[in-house]
């Protein structure tokens, strides 16, 4: 079995969007009557959720008339919040076939089917033409891919020049080996961190000017502390990222957070530009 289908077989469990009917209908929402916020606390698959897609995109600067590329679209969450937000087009990209899935029939449930489209396919290998976007951005999926070069090589290559890339992933710390299970990988089979030192190279070689380049260690911690106070005075939510990533999912998000703090692994955002010329 090579890496794509280890890694597909990592995510696809099947059942995730009756998980989600049921967790919507629990927490009490109208599901004939959806908003993209009532889905946001659980479809936006990594750490922070929403709040980090809003601080990750906002350096986008969208436009209307953008066309838009999300590398890495989960079930759709940070495309959704893009369309409705900013009134841009937006192709998604997963290699998870039920993901794909997902994200199509929560996006016609709160009609949005116009603006999204997604569909299954590899990072490694975009089917989209050259210098097709104006915008492109991915988050928490380098971390499931070996060759970083390709990779961001093909964001590159889709991008028109003078176009945004923003990447949001986790990278190799100082201290140590990671703690499995991890959300994204049970072993480290299926898990290929690089260090920052080499994701600025990787970039550089590539061809990108690097707008920004941030550890967001700080950002996460603090994040963590609201969140188990608000775990200590409510209890566990109904709707969180929990609903897909099914029963597993405590002791996966725990090991993350938990190699986070110990600086085994390091949030990491990025934003880079295709050169104008």
């Amino acid at each position: 079995m090579g890496d794509s289908e280890k890694i597909i077989e990592h995510w696809q469990r099947g059942g995730i969007m009756d998980a989600i009917l049921a967790a919507l209908v629990e927490a009490g929402c109208d599901v004939n009557d959806l908003s993209v916020d009532d889905i946001s606390p659980l479809d936006h698959l990594h750490g922070r959720g929403l709040e980090a897609t809003e601080e990750l995109l906002a350096r986008l600067n969208f436009e209307p008339d953008h066309r838009v590329l999300d590398i890495g679209s989960g079930i759709g969450g940070p495309a959704r919040y893009v369309a409705s937000r900013f009134g841009c087009r937006v192709e998604g990209i997963d290699l998870t076939q039920e993901f794909c899935d997902v994200a199509e029939e929560l996006t016609r449930w709160i009609e949005l089917s116009d603006q999204i489209e997604y569909r299954q396919g590899n990072a490694l290998a975009l089917p989209f033409e050259d210098m097709s976007y104006e915008r492109a951005y991915t988050q928490n999926v380098s971390m499931n891919i070996a060759n970083k070069a390709l990779f961001y090589g093909e964001a590159f290559r889709v991008l028109k020049p003078g176009g945004l890339l923003a990447a949001a992933e986790l990278v190799k710390g100082p201290a140590g080996e990671l703690i499995y299970p991890m959300p994204w990988a049970e072993t480290p089979a299926t898990s290929f961190l690089a260090d920052m030192d080499e994701t600025r190279k990787t970039l550089e070689q590539i061809g990108f000017e690097i707008v920004e380049f941030n550890d967001t260690t700080k950002t996460m911690l603090e994040f963590y502390e609201r969140a188990r106070a608000k775990l200590e005075a409510e209890g566990p939510p109904i709707l969180g990222v929990h609903v897909v990533l099914g029963p597993s999912a405590k002791k996966k998000l725990q090991n993350s957070a938990r190699s986070i703090e110990q600086g085994r692994i390091i949030p990491l955002e990025v934003v880079c530009r295709r050169p104008a010329v």
